[in-house]
């Protein structure tokens, strides 16, 4: 029996395009390491588009918010967020009964 497990990427950008620098990142494994796994300690894209390319599936991209008039040089969130899934099949899993 094959099952199908989630991965999530979210990804942080320097601008609003997927083909922006990569700036920060969070991987959330819902194979429970049974799937391909990412670095943690660089990028695991140097942006968007290389992600896409890999396989990953765009789920939402960066809601644009423009900064408020006089605070366009506070530092504040990282506010290109991009969020991405990819489906994994385990073969010959058992399913958790938990």
């Amino acid at each position: 029996m094959s099952l199908v497990r989630q991965q999530v990427l979210y990804l942080w950008l320097d601008t609003s395009s997927l083909d922006g620098r990569v700036l920060g990142w969070a991987f959330h494994d819902g194979t429970a390491g049974r799937g391909p796994s990412l670095p943690q300690e660089e990028p695991p894209y140097p942006n968007g588009v290389a992600a896409l390319h890999d396989g990953w599936c765009l789920l939402q991209s960066a809601q644009l918010i423009p900064a408020y008039p006089g605070r366009e040089h506070t530092t504040s969130f990282l506010q290109h967020e991009f969020l991405l899934e990819r489906r994994i099949e385990l073969e010959d899993a058992v399913e958790d009964q938990t």
